[in-house]
């Protein structure tokens, strides 16, 4: 059995610490120029991974480092998925059979993406405080790119990087919950101390 949930799995594992477009998710593939669909690919090193994507902004790098322990690091899952599903060369992100006993050749889109998220959250009890039909519409593919933004304990700029984005200002608008004093030009200033 490759696992059952494995592309919920698959797609939360990457779109979180990549802060990635669900099109940017189901457009990677193995290698360079692995199919003529590609959007991107994957090299895994000792420290982490190395996304390369064709995103909205043109080509951009994205790295994801390894996480402290296996059960939670998404190269290891990655590692894992390619292993498991004998994937070695073409898309990365495919369906599985509905027993989760074999991976399939075709290519996940971006509105199974979504529709997974939206299963994940209301079988997880995400929010179950709200009607299903508010947490269906709070919760979306989007919402891990947003999250990442949101919950990112570190200078701006390298949120932008990360996520891709040509600006500041588009930056500000995903995250939900920003801390404006975190990091602000007055903090390091020390005339009144």
């Amino acid at each position: 059995m490759i696992c059952a949930g494995c592309e919920v799995a698959q797609s939360f594992f990457w779109a979180t610490p990549g802060a990635l477009r669900r099109s940017e998710i189901v457009s990677l593939d193995v290698h360079k120029d692995d199919t003529p669909d590609s959007g991107g690919w994957i090299e895994i090193f000792d420290k982490g991974a190395l996304l390369t994507l064709n995103a909205k902004t043109g080509w951009r790098e994205v790295e994801i480092g390894r996480g402290s322990s296996d059960q939670t690091c998404p190269v290891q899952a990655l590692e894992q998925w390619l292993h498991f599903a004998k994937i070695d060369f073409g898309p990365v992100f495919v369906g599985t059979s509905r027993d989760g006993k074999c991976a399939s050749e075709t290519r996940l889109n971006d509105k199974h993406v979504a529709r997974l998220i939206k299963r994940t959250v209301l079988d997880a009890g995400i929010r179950s405080e709200l009607s299903e039909k508010e947490r269906l519409a709070l919760f979306s593919g989007h919402s891990l790119r947003a999250g990442l933004a949101s919950s990112a304990e570190v200078d701006e700029r390298y949120v932008q990087k990360h996520l891709g984005h040509a600006s500041a200002e588009m930056t500000r608008r995903y995250q939900r919950r920003r801390d404006r004093f975190r990091v602000n030009l007055t903090t390091t200033f020390r005339a009144w101390e």
